[in-house]
């Protein structure tokens, strides 16, 4: 069976085998950093909600916003509108949250 490897030398294929393992590594610490990162960033959310009950209220608002704007445009999507309203209600108040 034809392999990529085949027309290596042994010291080449251990040298390819050498930067993928480290490319793997370097992803997985990627990705277990960023898990760190996202579970401080809910953890600190969390807290802040809890501290400020206002503003949880205000989320929820603009979640529930979000949700019903989303149904609608699925909606008119369905319904076969030809310019579906896709402005996030997020984005109406911080313009920088716009839909990537």
């Amino acid at each position: 069976m034809y392999n990529e490897y085949d027309n290596l030398s042994f010291e080449e294929q251990l040298q390819l085998s050498e930067s993928l393992i480290i490319r793997r590594h370097n992803q997985q610490m990627f990705l277990r950093r960023n898990a760190q990162l996202l579970q401080q960033e809910l953890e600190f959310e969390d807290e802040l909600l809890a501290d400020n009950p206002e503003l949880a209220q205000a989320v929820h608002a603009f979640n529930m916003q979000e949700i019903i704007a989303q149904q609608q445009g699925s909606r008119g999507a369905i319904q076969g509108e030809s310019d579906p309203k896709n402005q996030s209600v997020w984005s109406k108040f911080f313009p920088g949250l716009g839909r990537s």
